[in-house]
Order: structure tokens, then C-alpha cells, then sequence
């Protein structure tokens, strides 16, 4: 991003007073490759491909804040690769991810995650601290390290029901996987930061598994290791969670895992989650991003764009969707979001 759009981000982020309402969009490989009609396997593996699709993205939205901005990312593979999980890659979609963990006992036998080794991770390093330079070149920054949370990852390694019934069977076994995940996440981000250098002022997670536990299974399993990510990184820093799974059983206890901003979905109103978390944090969204954002027209993203900044008063808020920009999404409904912005601030 733009280094004045970096800081109404982070302005907003921190709660302090803002001249306008940021519009703040998670544009990443579900949807780059579709809209500029390109294979997947292009976007991911030149180089040269990545940099233009990008800056193409950045030119042709300039009023809203890309974020994380720059992501070296593979999918959802980058965290699961390094962990040993099988990759296939796709023409024309994200690629999958396959367990690798068929016992919990054979954690024992992995060795720590290297993020300057292992799986996709030395790529993206290799990715940003080649490019860097030609980012600044064309005026925008590297602001975000990125990671999927812990939960995410392993249930990535793990697979999602196995993890859910070792909860209930072997949660010691449990909080051993989720201290091994957790160590390698905050190493993982810890490298982005030192490759891409002292532009780096926040950090960026996302984890929508966490959506699958009950409060009890939270408090105990994914709230300890979301805080300890979080305070791995200095207090300053922009810090923002992205969950749009079902957060509503737990939200109170999760806006005390040390972020700053919440991306939700919106099948919990703005006004719940504001009022639940007390004004503490800056929500990040929530137009729906499939039912509205993708098929709906510009009129409808724009009226539910005016609901959620007239229920917040325009303050303490990012306006986005709730999630991540959906494949399919028409320019002229991500530009309502703009308009809306405009005439609230207008108003």
C-alpha cells in the first residue's frame, strides 16, 4: 500500500481519530488471477507475473487500501508445506492441502518449523526480498508479515476432524501440537519481518478454524496461543485477526487476544460486535462478501456499506467486507464500497 494509506490504516487501527473512512479490501489469490484472466500456476510461480498483477491491482483501485498489500502467498499452502502436508496445485484455483500427521504421537518426529528452509517459505522470503526494491520504486510498501493462526495450521497438518476428536480424546497431546504450530508461526513472521525490513509494522493473522470450537474449547485451546502470537510482537505494531467463521460463542474472550482490528463475518451484525467488544478494537468490515459482494449489484454493496457506517457512527471502523474479496467480484461493486465511504463522509 501507499505509505498515506498505511497510515489512515493505522490511525483507524489504533482508534485515533480519522479525516476519512478507510476502505480496506483482502484481495488475494482467490480472486487476482479470475479478474485479470490468468492461471493460477502464472500468478504463483513467475515472478514477473505477480509483481504486474499486483501493481495492475493497485493502479486500478487506488482509493482502497489492498491488504495485506504485496502478499507473497501460495493459497493456503505456504504454513502446511512446511510442515511436511502434500501440495497440489491447480491451472485455475487455489491449490490444496492434504494431513500430514496421521498420529499425534509422531509429532515428536517432526523438527521444528525453518521458515528459511522449508516448504513454500524460503519462496515468498525469496519473493520479497527480491521485488522489495521495485515495490519502492513504484511508491507502495511492504507493511504486514502474514500467517495463518495456529488452530488453521494444525488443522492443516493434523485435518480438521482428526483435530476436533484429539480435543476431546488427548488434549494434552493437543496443546503440545498447538505450542509446536504456535513456535513456527511467530519464527515464520519473524523472518517475513527481517527479509522485507524496517517497513514492517504489523502483522497479519488469519485463522477461521478457531470458528469451529465451543468457548470452553477456546479459552482452553486457541485464546492462549492467538495472545502469545500477538504479544511476540512489539505493542506498537498494527495487529489484525481475521476470522470469518462463527466467533459469536467466544467474541468477548477473543478481543482480548491482543489484536487490534477484527475482520468478521457478517452474520454478526456491526452493531452486536461493537457492543460486545466494547468499543475496544476497530472492526474491519462486514458486507457480505458472497450473497452481496459478488452477486449482488453496486446499489446493494452500497446500502449495506451505509448500514454498517451508520450503526457505527463512521468511527472505529474499516469499511470491507466480511472476509476476503469472493472469486467473481465485479469491479463496480468493489468501487460502491469507495462511494459509500464518500457519502457518509459527505453526510
Amino acid at each position: 500500500m501507499r505509505p498515506e494509506q498505511w497510515e489512515l490504516y493505522k490511525k483507524a487501527a489504533k482508534l485515533q481519530p480519522v479525516e476519512q473512512i478507510p476502505v480496506a479490501l483482502i484481495i488475494d489469490s482467490p480472486w487476482i488471477p479470475g479478474y485479470l484472466g490468468m492461471s493460477h500456476l502464472d500468478y504463483y510461480f513467475d515472478p514477473e507475473a505477480w509483481f504486474r498483477s499486483n501493481l495492475r491491482i493497485m493502479k486500478e483501485f487506488p482509493e482502497t487500501i489492498v491488504f495485506p498489500s504485496w502478499w507473497a502467498e501460495f493459497g493456503m499452502a505456504i504454513e502446511p508445506s512446511a510442515l511436511g502436508c502434500k501440495i497440489c496445485f491447480h491451472k485455475n484455483q487455489p491449490p490444496s492441502q492434504f494431513r500430514a500427521l496421521f498420529r499425534l504421537e509422531d509429532l515428536d518426529q517432526l523438527s521444528p518449523l525453518d521458515p528459511y528452509t522449508d516448504g513454500l517459505m524460503p519462496a515468498a522470503l525469496h519473493r520479497y526480498q527480491k521485488q522489495k526494491s521495485r515495490i519502492v520504486e513504484e511508491g507502495y510498501e511492504i507493511r504486514m508479515a502474514t500467517a495463518r493462526g495456529p488452530v488453521c495450521t494444525a488443522a492443516y497438518l493434523r485435518g480438521i476432524t482428526e483435530l476436533m476428536l484429539d480435543i476431546a480424546d488427548n488434549p494434552g497431546g493437543v496443546h503440545k501440537l498447538m505450542a509446536f504450530v504456535t513456535d513456527g508461526i511467530i519464527r515464520w513472521l519473524k523472518a517475513q519481518a527481517e527479509v522485507i525490513g524496517p517497513s514492517v509494522e504489523g502483522i497479519f493473522i488469519l485463522d477461521d478454524i478457531v470458528g469451529f470450537l465451543s468457548p470452553k474449547h477456546y479459552v482452553e485451546f486457541a485464546h492462549p496461543y492467538l495472545k502469545r502470537i500477538f504479544e511476540s510482537f512489539p505493542e506498537a505494531w498494527v495487529k489484525v485477526y481475521h476470522n470469518d467463521a462463527n466467533i459469536a460463542p467466544f467474541l468477548e474472550d477473543l478481543a482480548a487476544a491482543g489484536f487490534d482490528v477484527l475482520n468478521w463475518s457478517y452474520k454478526l451484525d456491526v452493531g452486536d460486535a461493537r457492543e460486545r467488544t466494547k468499543g475496544k478494537i476497530c472492526l474491519m468490515g462486514n458486507v457480505p462478501p458472497l450473497e452481496i459482494g459478488t452477486r449482488g449489484s453496486p446499489g446493494d454493496v452500497k446500502t449495506s456499506a451505509l448500514n454498517i457506517l451508520r450503526k457505527t457512527g463512521g468511527k472505529g471502523i474499516i469499511l470491507s467486507l466480511g472476509g476476503g474479496v469472493s472469486p467473481g467480484m465485479p469491479r463496480a461493486n468493489m468501487l460502491a464500497l469507495i462511494e459509500a465511504a464518500r457519502e457518509f463522509g459527505r453526510a
